[in-house]
Order: structure tokens, then sequence, then C-alpha cells
């Protein structure tokens, strides 16, 4: 039987668990927020699975605790910002504050910051600002991290580039987080850990063919994540991490040319004011409509029924604040790992 965990109890967990690693409260409560937030929709390898790792960053000095960001450029509508490698998730959180400001005087807003930490699931983000009739989109790639292939090519050259966008709507907005690489780095390192093969081939070992094997991302030559559409599709994929890695490592003056060596980075986020464009009512009502047809589209099978994108994730996050949060037993032997080394009891 599942193990099931009350929502404030968890983050009453995550936060002292921080707090006693030299992380102030306001950043302690953003980290436990969106890390739970991930489990919340389903992205279990992005969610609470990550605290070990970042409680692993700050005691090796990788995760800045007391610097402060530093914008390096600004206009009415844009910033960039180093974040020294502050908490990824706060450094988002707070770009997204300050674009919502722009875009509130100038109908869009943009923020790129060089140098976060790992900034967690992408669709933690979105709910908030989309809930606010505000368009959100962002992006990320680590720039240290070469395991994705060029199309055509063996060896890894980029990360997995995840893009995610909020939309509003009347009701639940559409959430939309997608990597531009088959799969992700962290699904790929759980499966190899858990002895389970990938659903598909998803990885490209050393010699270019296709495999399902998590081992072989671990070989020396090690596999490579195939970009979005594999081996017949992938220059698409290819073409949209290019775009990734534009708005991100070009953009923010940081990137794989200065060769970082700690894990983190490269972060884009922009907000967009329907009301400054054609106005917040057409949007939403072409978004509407746009839903309407989408639902009322033939679905091959009864059974399943067609969702837009985020709509099962809202459900699960719904049902599990009501009836309790279900971790990976990885992630629950992880928190109790950490619960007996900082004495922090971990309840349900």
């Amino acid at each position: 039987m599942s193990q099931l965990f009350q929502y404030n109890h968890l983050k009453e967990f995550v936060e002292e668990i921080l707090k006693k690693n030299g992380l102030d409260a306001e950043k302690s409560e953003n980290i436990s927020r969106i890390l739970i937030e991930g489990d919340l929709l389903g992205h279990r390898t992005h969610g609470l699975q990550l605290l070990a790792s970042y409680v692993s960053e700050i005691e090796n000095g990788k995760m800045s605790l007391n610097d402060q960001i530093e914008i390096i450029n600004q206009s009415r509508a844009t910033e960039t910002w180093d974040g020294h490698y502050l908490s990824g998730t706060w450094l988002v959180e707070k770009a997204i504050e300050r674009a919502i400001w722009m875009a509130e005087r100038q109908g869009t807003g943009t923020v790129v910051i060089q140098k976060s930490h790992h900034i967690a699931c992408l669709a933690a983000y979105l709910e908030k600002v989309a809930r606010q009739n505000l368009v959100i989109l962002l992006a990320s790639s680590d720039p240290r991290n070469k395991t994705v292939a060029p199309f055509g090519g063996l060896t890894g050259v980029y990360s997995p580039n995840p893009l995610a966008m909020g939309i509003p709507t009347n009701s639940d907005p559409i959430m939309i987080d997608v990597s531009m690489s088959t799969t992700s780095n962290a699904f790929v390192a759980k499966s190899n850990r858990n002895n389970e093969l990938l659903p598909y081939p998803w990885l490209q070992d050393n010699q270019g063919r296709a495999t399902n094997d998590p081992k072989t991302f671990f070989e020396e030559p090690p596999s490579t994540l195939l970009p979005l559409g594999n081996h017949d599709l992938g220059y698409k994929g290819f073409a949209l991490g290019i775009m990734i890695e534009v708005l991100t490592n070009a953009l923010c003056g940081y990137g794989r040319n200065d060769n970082p060596n700690r894990w983190g980075g490269t972060v884009f986020v922009q907000i967009i004011d329907p009301k400054a464009f054609a106005g917040t009512d057409f949007f939403l009502r072409e978004i509407e409509h746009f839903i309407e047809q989408c639902k009322n589209s033939t679905a091959i099978n009864d059974k399943n029924p067609i969702r837009m994108p985020g709509e099962r994730g809202l459900k699960l996050k719904e049902h599990q604040l009501q009836n309790g949060i279900e971790l990976l037993p990885e992630t629950v032997s992880s928190l109790q790992e950490l619960s007996k080394k900082f004495k922090i009891n971990l309840t349900m």
C-alpha cells in the first residue's frame, strides 16, 4: 500500500530541513512549495526526489545562501540577471514577479537569468500566473549538461532544454511542460536505479542505434538522449533545442562557451498580458473556442477522451490535496534518511 502524506506536514518538514541547512525562511518556503507542487502535478522525478540533491549542494557550497541578485542589464521590458547560483526556484519566482510588473506597464516583461541553481519542475510555476489572466513562457537549459545529441550526431552537446507555457482560460489553465528531447535525464537515471527498461527506445547508444536500456547512459562512451522526434523526425526536436539555447544561454550572457562546472541553469521568463494586444476578452473567447473544438474532435478510443495539456495534472493535484500526496518509494526513502540525519520528524 502506498504511503500518503498530508500537504502541510510535508511542507513543514521540507522547510525545517532547509532551514537547518542555512537557508532563510523565504527560500525554504519557496523550495518546499515548488518541489511539492511537482509531485502534486505528477512530475515525480522533478519534485521532492530532488530535495536530497539540493541539500547536498548546500552542504558542498554549490547552492549559494546569501548572495544577492545582480542586474546586469535592463530596459523598460527586459532584465538580465546574474543569479550567483542562488536557489533556482526562488530566482524564478522573483523573475516572474518582476516580469509581471513590467508586463502590466509594457504589455510584456522578460527576465533572463544566468548562473541560477536548478529550477525543478517548470510546470510548478504556471498555474498561479495563468489564473491572473497572464500568459507565461518559461524555458531552461543547463550549460554544463551535454546529454542530448544533435540530429545525426553521436556525441552529446546540449541538455533536454524544457519549455513551459501557462495559458489562461475561463476555467483551469492550459499548462504545457515539454522537453526538447525524448525524455529527461532524471527519468533515465530513475529507470536505471530501479533496473527498469525505458518504455520506448528513447536513447541512442554509442553506435547510433536506438535503445531502451538506461544502463547504456552510464557507460563509456555513453548513450545520448535522442532529440524530440527520435531518428525519423528528430531534426524538429533539434531545431527546438536550438531555440531554447538561444532564449537561455545566448541571451543571458553565460553559457556553454564558459565551460561551467556547477549544476545549475540558464533561465528565460516571459510574461505576456493579453489586454495589451487584442484584449483579454477576445483572448479568452478564442482559447475557449479552440478548447471546445479539440474536445469535440472524435476520440480514437472512447475510453481515452481528449485532454488539454495540464488537465490530468490539475485533477491529480486536487485529488492529492484532498486525499494525501503519493510519493515514489525512493523519494520516501530519501526523506526518511534526511529525517534521521537532521532529527526532524517526517509525519504522514
